[in-house]
């Protein structure tokens, strides 16, 4: 569905299990940190507000979208977290450095996923311009850290469902 037709923040077509028994790991880039501030502000909340214990949320801020593969792999090596929620900002330029910024996260984030069999979210705002991105961090087509959030409340809950 496009876009324009979607609020990210609408879930009354889905059930959300309780975050409660759940420990999250929330990745944030500093890089557009206007973008990613309100990003880490709507998954915070939609923790929360799903039952999620403050104590039980931690949060890390790495330099930019790049970096967040690399945050999001010590975390897990650390151990004690059901699911990381990797939040980021790349807006497009005039060089080809977002095709490779983009490619390389969504990859790191997936390769992450898989090597720790724990959910890793890429909550990562890839936009041509700033008014799109503020318009996905809270604006007018909702927050994308909510549905990271909600992304991975529901893979945790998948991943105990499957794993017991």
């Amino acid at each position: 569905m496009a876009t324009h037709l979607k609020n990210l923040s609408d879930f009354s077509n889905t059930q959300i299990p309780s975050a409660a028994p759940y420990r999250f790991g929330i990745v944030v880039a500093e890089w557009n940190a206007e973008i990613t501030n309100a990003l880490y502000q709507g998954a915070y909340k939609s923790l929360v507000d799903h039952g999620a214990l403050a104590e039980n949320i931690f949060s890390y801020q790495v330099p930019g979208s790049f970096e967040l593969t690399s945050g999001a792999e010590l975390l897990l090596k650390k151990g004690g977290i059901d699911a990381v929620i990797c939040l980021g900002c790349v807006i497009q330029g005039e060089t080809r450095h977002f095709d490779f910024i983009c490619d390389a996260v969504a990859n790191g984030v997936a390769n992450v996923a898989i090597k720790y069999s724990k959910p890793v979210i890429f909550g990562v705002l890839t936009t041509d311009n700033q008014q799109q991105a503020i318009d996905r961090a809270g604006g007018k087509h909702g927050n994308k850290g909510d549905e990271a959030a909600v992304t991975a409340i529901k893979m945790a809950a998948l991943a105990e469902t499957l794993n017991s």
